[in-house]
């Protein structure tokens, strides 16, 4: 009885093992084919990284600016990309150009169901920011803009930033 538990054990080990080594080296290919990306940094309020090497800019809003002139609500705007979207997975819309002058995939990012683009727009950490052709959602972000400023929200907050 013995001799056969031991032998069911290593059985069931072995099987175990070949799934997580088949799933690891498999991994890419499962996300890819879901269209879902790693965040593995956050650059500002509108830029990450994805996968360690890809970066992405949100399409159709612009958030404050840090670096050598930062503006204000930048570190704020990047802080909350950060506790959005970092370690998380995300999946990725293209609208209609693949790329900007810096190489960066233009992309909506979507955290579940909700498209991160927006959300930075309607809690006050970026502007709605549309460029032709890539104006799919313009109407969606000018709208959250609209209420983000009418509710005081973020940078549109007098006591943060004079952005009125």
């Amino acid at each position: 009885m013995f001799r056969k538990r031991t032998l069911l054990t290593r059985l069931v080990l072995a099987v175990l093992s070949i799934l997580i080594l088949y799933l690891t080296a498999n991994i890419n290919k499962f996300s890819q084919k879901e269209n879902l990306y790693l965040v593995t940094r956050v650059i500002d309020g509108d830029t990450i990284v994805v996968n360690n090497s890809i970066r992405v800019r949100y399409i159709g809003i612009d958030a404050p600016e840090l670096g050598r002139d930062p503006e204000c609500f930048g570190q704020e705007a990047k802080a909350y990309n950060e506790k959005l979207v970092l370690g998380r997975l995300v999946k990725m819309e293209k609208d209609v150009s693949e790329t900007d002058q810096y190489g960066r995939l233009l992309r909506y990012v979507y955290l579940d169901n909700t498209m991160v683009n927006k959300k930075l727009v309607e809690e006050g950490y970026a502007f709605a920011a549309t460029f032709p052709p890539d104006i799919k959602y313009q109407a969606l972000f000018l709208q959250a803009e609209r209420m983000a400023r009418e509710n005081s929200k973020g940078l549109w907050n007098k006591n943060n930033c004079n952005y009125n």
